[in-house]
């Protein structure tokens, strides 16, 4: 069960990488002083701790951190690992009677002050910008509550400690639909996980946009994205849009803009989809 998990993880963050984002990094273009190769790397390293059957969550989230950070020794996956640690948990606890949705929500609901404090040693560790200080459970003290109960607080700021307060949400109720819809219109997942970052990134401002520049660029992103999800609406063939998207792109990355956060999500509706039709 954990190699077919690892490679499922590994082939849902490879299918975002494949998706041409506007503002991220992508087999497109590099940017922000990361390339496509140091994410290949980071998942493939932190597929093996990130589906251990004897960690605990917060075991599985620091030491998928730590493989990465050892290995390319910069913040390529933190939100990726931080969301798709409790869906890999579910499915390794899931005991074939509860839809996975609430086995996710169960995951969620037994969290543990120790699973928050390895956690938190995981952000220190990868040294987020602009994440981790707070004038409540700061990530460089000692937690006193749970994981979900610290991301319940981070998720007035943070739409990855959102998931864990709200159980997923935006990634059963939209994303999720969205790109078994466009997987369906199109058979390609790459396009398929285009069109989630594109849905979610007009629907929900960027985190990691947010934590670096405010609402400085939000109304950029949003009509930019409005406008690719209205172009992809129409397309029959997806990969006609490649030079408005090589234009956004340059656009977004000129003004140091990233959403990642975003792209984070998109990696975790790939793997929602994938545990889905593996759970069928």
């Amino acid at each position: 069960m954990q190699k077919k998990l690892a490679e499922l993880y590994k082939q849902a963050c490879e299918v975002e990488l494949q998706a041409f984002k506007p503002g991220n990094v992508s087999v497109y273009a590099d940017g922000h002083d990361m390339t496509v190769e140091d994410f290949r790397i980071s998942y493939k390293v932190s597929a093996e701790p990130i589906t251990n059957p004897d960690y605990t969550l917060g075991e599985k989230i620091f030491y998928a951190v730590k493989a990465t950070r050892d290995a390319v020794a910069c913040n390529t996956n933190l939100g990726i690992v931080l969301l798709c640690a409790p869906l890999l948990q579910a499915v390794q606890t899931l005991d074939g009677e509860i839809p996975f949705r609430l086995a996710v929500a169960d995951i969620l609901g037994k969290t543990t002050i120790d699973d928050a404090d390895w956690a938190f040693k995981a952000i220190a560790l990868a040294a987020p910008g602009g994440l981790g200080d707070a004038e409540q459970q700061d990530v460089h003290e000692k937690p006193d509550i749970t994981l979900t109960e610290a991301m319940v607080l981070a998720g007035k700021k943070d739409r990855i400690a959102l998931q864990y307060a709200t159980n997923y949400k935006d990634i059963f109720d939209f994303s999720v639909l969205r790109y078994n819809t466009a997987l369906s219109r199109w058979g390609y997942q790459n396009w398929a996980a285009a069109s989630v970052y594109a849905g979610l990134l007009q629907q929900f401002p960027d985190s990691h946009i947010e934590r670096k520049f405010g609402n400085k660029h939000t109304r950029m992103v949003t009509a930019s994205m409005a406008m690719i999800d209205q172009e992809l609406s129409k397309a029959d063939r997806p990969e006609q849009l490649e030079d408005m998207l090589y234009r956004i792109d340059a656009e977004f990355k000129s003004a140091g803009v990233n959403p990642g956060t975003t792209a984070d999500m998109t990696v975790a509706t790939v793997l929602v989809a994938n545990l889905d039709q593996l759970g069928r």
